[in-house]
């Protein structure tokens, strides 16, 4: 996985090819890596990929980005992250750029995570922009065209209900879908781990292309990548599975005994990840959640 090796200037654009630049906002953290990486494409008309957080100086750096011959015509979004899609309203408003993503935060969201939402289970990590609203509301395979690029949508729940991959004929914009430096968070019931091994296969089924994700480096064997995550959460799940007693355990009880050698500051976003192997397991009836299904539950193998 990557680590040392990607060690961005924080908010310089840095071309990635002849029609793309990165700039980097400046949010490191745990959850982030080195930061949101944010994309333009284009060499005219340019196409913003994940505009990242409400920062006026990563508003600066993109505005600073772009030349005298170019201007801003579209802002796509993957999804409603706090480090991802909040700056995308003040650079709309800086460059009269419609903003384009699946939709709300909470567009795509399945019925069984909706009924978890209803009875109290609220979500962890990352945090959610609540008051993101696309101007252009995009479907599942959609094209999207100008003069210097074709953009196809396509619908990735799994992190995030409102997730989208952007793909180009040279690159696929992955988001937080595909990372080089650490497996995607999985937090229900925003996250969705049944939607998110679905949209790997989905993924995997597509051209192979470099993926260009919201945080680290560019993955140049985006096959191997999917494939590694995939096989991570069958062996994450099976570990799971053999930690399970007929008396019932606790997530808290359970995370601490499959994360055993983790870092101590990473508990509450394995404990997530772990809900959400433990919701996909119940849904598949392999696992009962005495009294009711969510994270106060004790879990046990059915």
């Amino acid at each position: 996985m990557q680590t040392d090796d990607f060690n961005p200037v924080i908010g310089v654009a840095e071309p990635l090819a002849s029609d793309l630049v990165r700039i980097v906002a400046p949010n490191p953290s745990p959850m982030t890596f080195r930061g949101t990486n944010t994309y333009v494409l284009g060499r005219t008309n340019l196409a913003v990929i994940d505009p990242g957080p409400n920062s006026s100086t990563h508003l600066d750096a993109i505005l600073s980005a772009v030349r005298h011959n170019q201007r801003i015509t579209h802002i796509f979004v993957t999804h409603s992250h706090l480090d991802h899609s909040p700056l995308a309203r003040p650079l709309a408003q800086a460059t009269q750029a419609p903003v384009l993503a699946f939709g709300p935060s909470h567009a795509g969201r399945s019925a069984a995570m909706d009924t978890l939402a209803q009875s109290g289970l609220t979500g962890g990590g990352e945090g959610i922009d609540h008051d993101f609203q696309p101007d252009v509301l995009l479907q599942d395979g959609q094209f999207i065209r100008d003069t210097d690029w074709k953009i196809t949508a396509h619908w990735t729940p799994g992190h995030l209900s409102n997730h989208m991959c952007f793909a180009t004929e040279t690159a696929l914009f992955c988001g937080d879908h595909v990372m080089g430096w650490a497996s995607s968070l999985v937090s229900p019931p925003d996250g969705d781990l049944g939607a998110f091994m679905n949209s790997c296969a989905r993924l995997r089924a597509l051209p192979e292309r470099p993926y260009c994700p919201g945080h680290g480096a560019p993955i140049q064997a985006p096959y191997a990548r999917l494939d590694w995550l995939m096989a991570h959460r069958r062996t994450r799940e099976a570990t799971l599975v053999d930690a399970l007693s007929d008396a019932g355990q606790t997530l808290s009880a359970l995370t601490r005994i499959v994360y055993h050698d983790i870092d101590p500051a990473m508990l509450p976003a394995a404990e997530r990840n772990l809900l959400a192997h433990l919701i996909d397991l119940h849904a598949r009836g392999l696992v009962r959640a005495d009294p009711t299904l969510g994270q106060h539950a004790r879990f046990s193998q059915n």
